[in-house]
């Protein structure tokens, strides 16, 4: 039967491989450093450019220097132009008592007067430099439909005539609708209607809603309790009986 030999820790064997290894990673530490350190320098030596000044002033006396400066002198004033402010077209307002303000002069327009004063008036040029004004009347004048009229109370229809079905229609069963644009004036009367679109044109339908459009009647549209004309949009329905 063979025995094991151990070998003791800290054999000369073990000691004299470390002694070695431990002498030849200092000197190759030691190296390497070495060569980084010299291959900085020479780079250094080699791009080392010496730093000529340009604007170099050799003073040989002391007379050159000159005198020195005044520390009382203060330095240059920059000019600005000063702001054009234009003066103003009303004087400044003198305060005085309340028991001493004069209002008999003052007088508060009436609506009707109002209403005059902001009638629409339009201008033309005649062509020969002669300006002309055409005052239309406020009951004949009829904005365009996408002008802006502004109402607190919209117009109410009180009575609705029924269209008549165009004969062509309603012998090939066809049905449709028309979108019908009506001005109601302050009367609540229907001063002008107009088809804006219909789903089958050329059917007859669009001509049927716009005259049973003439014959609606509405409570108009109230603006600062006044009635006032306007424009609605609203659709007409075409279908049979069987529909």
């Amino acid at each position: 039967m063979a025995q094991a030999i151990a070998t003791p820790y800290g054999a000369f064997e073990l000691k004299k491989l470390y002694q070695k290894n431990m002498i030849f990673g200092t000197v190759f530490t030691i190296s390497l450093t070495i060569v980084i350190l010299f291959s900085i320098w020479l780079y250094r030596t080699l791009t080392y450019e010496e730093l000529v000044p340009t604007n170099v002033i050799r003073i040989k006396t002391i007379a050159e220097l000159g005198a020195p400066p005044s520390l009382s002198a203060k330095p240059p004033q920059v000019s600005v132009d000063k702001p054009k402010v234009t003066a103003p077209k009303v004087g400044i307002p003198t305060p005085v008592a309340d028991d001493e303000v004069e209002d008999e002069d003052i007088v508060i327009a009436s609506r009707e007067e109002l209403q005059e004063i902001n009638a629409p008036v339009f201008s033309s040029d005649a062509g020969d430099g002669t300006e002309l004004l055409i005052d239309i009347p406020e009951e004949d004048y009829m904005p365009s439909p996408d002008e802006f009229i502004p109402y607190e109370e919209q117009p109410l229809q009180t009575y609705e005539e029924i269209p008549d079905y165009p004969r062509l229609a309603q012998e090939g069963g066809f049905t449709g609708y028309v979108i019908v644009q009506a001005y109601i004036d302050k009367n609540g009367s229907v001063k002008k209607a107009q088809s804006v679109k219909c789903n089958r044109p050329n059917m007859g339908f669009e001509e049927a809603a716009v005259k049973a459009a003439y014959k609606g009647r509405y409570r108009p549209a109230i603006q600062n309790g006044s009635p006032t004309g306007c424009w609605i949009s609203y659709r007409v329905e075409f279908k049979l009986g069987n529909n």
